[in-house]
């Protein structure tokens, strides 16, 4: 029988062959230690790989992806990954990570059933009725997409910067800062959303903030 998925095992030869012809040490390198800086916590969407749209090679970002980018504190996946990266690895940032057109956010504006992610997008629906009156005067329904997209990722980073993990940290001095951006699959370009936390103090300053320049922010994916 013919292997289904030969097409990646030979896609990867190619690439571990190139690898290694641009660097014959980076694989020995790569496999003695891991130190990166960065947690990105992001969606699942296949049109979003952490490591390359921000053109670092493998190695440099821990990740975290789920439907979404939701970070809530009942997923201990999620939390688990969050505690390893601040504890153990000694990140000094955790970005979380949307992208405009989302399906799952899409799913939540249209009050469409999918089974059982529809529990898990759950979170995202609060997100939507918190911020029901920004939400509702847009039109078309893409313009609509944008924002919660934008709004998720920041109360997601809320809630990273809530997680008992995060608050220790702050607490022993640990170098650690948090961050909402949000990602155009239409140009590759990233919004850096303002939201940047590096204290326990500074979260609700920096939330509002956030928030008020995003709604002067013109409606257009950048």
């Amino acid at each position: 029988m013919t292997n289904p998925l030969q097409n990646l095992l030979d896609g990867n030869r190619r690439w571990s062959a190139a690898m290694h012809a641009e660097n014959p040490h980076f694989f020995e390198q790569l496999a003695k230690q891991q130190s990166p800086k960065y947690l990105w916590i992001g969606c699942s969407d296949s049109r979003v790989p952490a490591t390359q749209i921000v053109d670092l090679p493998p190695g440099e970002i821990f990740v975290q992806r789920n439907v979404a980018n939701v970070v809530a504190h009942s997923d201990l996946n999620c939390l688990s990954t969050i505690q390893f990266a601040v504890d153990v690895l000694k990140v000094e940032h955790i970005i979380i990570v949307g992208h405009y057109g989302c399906g799952g956010v899409q799913a939540v504006l249209d009050e469409r059933r999918l089974g059982l992610v529809d529990n898990w997008l759950r979170h995202v629906g609060d997100v939507a009725e918190k911020h029901s009156a920004v939400l509702a005067g847009l039109d078309p329904m893409s313009l609509r997409n944008a924002r919660l997209c934008e709004l998720n990722a920041i109360e997601q980073a809320t809630n990273v910067c809530r997680t008992t993990m995060v608050m220790d940290a702050w607490e022993r001095g640990q170098q650690l800062s948090v961050h909402a951006w949000c990602y155009s699959l239409d140009n590759g370009r990233m919004r850096d959303l303002a939201m940047h936390v590096d204290s326990r103090s500074a979260l609700q300053p920096a939330y509002e903030q956030s928030l008020q320049r995003l709604l002067k922010m013109p409606l257009t994916q950048p």
